[in-house]
């Protein structure tokens, strides 16, 4: 594309090549006369500057400072500008604040140097790392480049919940290789770290109250799903045991990090089902009284949470509370999908729950259980968030739902008021195969989601009335780990996959483009290989 002099233009085919991920809001060259058509804003003698007091910026120079270092850059230092300053000048990084953008937005200016403006610490957290993505498109160490002179970007996302849901219960993955997927996430922009952490076929969280949860309900006997001990580095030969549990610390190291790249970590405490885990540890909180035993294998197991039982009752509290104490998330995931009746139907306590609470019917019992625990969780300042199946029985006061059978739940759910995050199997399960030739694949749980499919979500639809679209917060991508033993062939499972889903809750609509995004996905994959991200090479 040629500009004359002083003209703006919507430069998207150019921008492609950038290979910047996901597609801003808005991108334009603006060509000054005078004005060179490369910059070299990255130098030794480049000055790195921040406004005093405006929030975020210093963190953000210090991020870009480490990030460029670490890519083979030269080592600048961060410091203050003077007084009055809002633009950088030439061989200048200046990072001020701004209005008019809305949270976590920014702009980009390249001149005679860089400018980045944001409203708040995310907004600079974003600007920079778009600003990596222009200056080291490929990830490389030692490849910077220069920017082009004239850019500028003014960029916002979509929704507000972007997320990515990881399962640690099937198999167990480190402190350090959760930390890896978190990186990968904030370099993409995303914002939620969705961490399932119960299960039937393990308990990975420490509760102090019930220590054994984790001292004995963190283990299992084999790897389990019928994959060999050879798979993963979690197997224990000297006892057969396999598994692994986080600590209190661990969270909160986790946490930390999450929140230092603007991500928020929302754990998952399943119930009323999949429940096994705990049950097998402390019987007396299901039903039959047990004995139970550790699942093996994946699959919806009837053994659950008794409902009649207020001591069950008082324990998953117990559970909340500590829960709750520990993530500073305003949403706690309860679960709620995949709770057979049948040990309620047979059971006195639950029947006499039924009963004394006036309630229909073994559905109307799960949202009682649900409602109960929506109670507990507002009166700390929480919100409730569970799977689809909450709705049924009808959905607690200020419950939001996580709609995974399809949309239906979700619409559902946004017609009556409810917020929603989207997450259809149809385009969000990513333990799906990545290829019809399922031979060619590493085992997977079954279906078949591919790149492109990723790409086509739209978590908004037509089908939700209009005046209730704000409900849909955004979407969420999900990875079940029941074929996926290790942190190579998760990884594998996420990449590329992950970047289509980045750019669906952060672009536009009316801005994305496939055949644009395969072209700047090229320079993501080399970003993928050079952070050491296992990635599957889209065909």
């Amino acid at each position: 594309m040629s500009l004359s002099p002083n003209v703006d233009a919507v430069a998207a085919g150019e921008f492609s090549e950038t290979g910047v991920v996901p597609l801003p809001s808005s991108v334009y060259w603006r060509c000054t006369l005078g004005l060179k058509a490369e910059l070299s804003a990255i130098s030794s003698q480049t000055k790195l500057l921040f406004v005093p007091g405006v929030k975020g910026a210093s963190e953000a120079a210090a991020d870009l400072a480490e990030k460029l270092a670490r890519d083979g850059g030269p080592k600048l230092t961060p410091a203050e500008a003077p007084e009055g300053k809002t633009h950088a000048d030439i061989d200048e990084i200046l990072f001020v604040s701004a209005e008019g953008l809305k949270k976590e937005g920014y702009r980009l200016h390249a001149a005679a140097g860089v400018t980045m403006e944001a409203g708040d610490p995310a907004g600079h957290f974003y600007a920079v790392q778009t600003l990596l993505q222009l200056l080291n498109p490929t990830g490389e160490k030692g490849a910077l480049k220069p920017l082009r002179a004239g850019l500028h970007i003014t960029d916002e996302p979509r929704f507000a919940w972007r997320g990515m849901m990881l399962d640690c219960c099937r198999h167990f993955f480190t402190v350090d290789e959760v930390k890896e997927v978190i990186d990968m996430m904030a370099s993409l922009k995303l914002n939620v770290f969705h961490w399932h952490l119960t299960e039937d076929q393990a308990w990975r969280i420490e509760i102090k109250k019930y220590p054994e949860l984790t001292e004995k309900g963190a283990w299992r006997e084999g790897v389990g799903f019928g994959l060999p001990t050879t798979s993963t580095t979690h197997y224990r030969a000297s006892d057969g045991q396999y598994g692994g549990f986080y600590t209190q610390d661990d969270v909160r190291d986790v946490i930390a990090y999450a929140a230092a790249r603007h991500i928020t970590v929302v754990p998952e405490i399943e119930m009323p089902g999949h429940a096994t885990a705990a049950l097998t540890v402390y019987p007396k909180l299901g039903c039959t009284g047990g004995p139970y035993e550790m699942m093996q294998k994946g699959g919806v197991f009837k053994e659950v949470y008794c409902a009649g039982n207020d001591e069950t009752i008082a324990f998953l509290k117990d559970v909340l509370d500590e829960v709750s104490e520990l993530f500073p998330s305003q949403f706690i995931h309860v679960g709620g999908d995949e709770c057979p009746k049948d040990r309620w139907t047979s059971c006195s306590k639950c029947q006499g729950r039924i009963k004394a609470e006036g309630l229909k019917d073994e559905h109307e019992l799960q949202s009682w259980v649900m409602r109960t625990m929506e109670k507990h969780l507002s009166a700390k300042g929480k919100r409730l968030l569970g799977w689809d199946e909450i709705l049924e029985g009808g959905l607690p006061p200020g419950a939001t739902v996580m709609s995974w059978r399809g949309m239906k739940g979700g619409i559902a759910a946004a017609d009556s008021g409810h917020d929603v995050v989207m997450s259809p199997t149809t385009h969000c399960y990513f333990d799906y195969y990545q290829s019809e030739d399922k031979d060619r694949e590493p085992k997977a749980i079954g279906g078949f989601l591919p790149l492109e499919k990723v790409y086509e979500l739209d978590p908004v639809t037509t089908a939700i009335a209009e005046n209730k679209r704000h409900h849909v917060l955004g979407a969420q991508a999900n990875l079940w780990t029941e074929y996926i033993p290790n942190a190579g062939q998760m990884q594998y499972m996420i990449a590329p996959r992950i970047a289509a889903l980045a750019e669906v809750v952060w672009t536009p609509q009316e801005k994305r483009d496939w055949p644009d995004f395969r072209m700047r996905l090229a320079a993501q994959l080399k970003r993928f290989e050079a952070r050491g991200f296992n990635y599957r090479k889209p065909e």
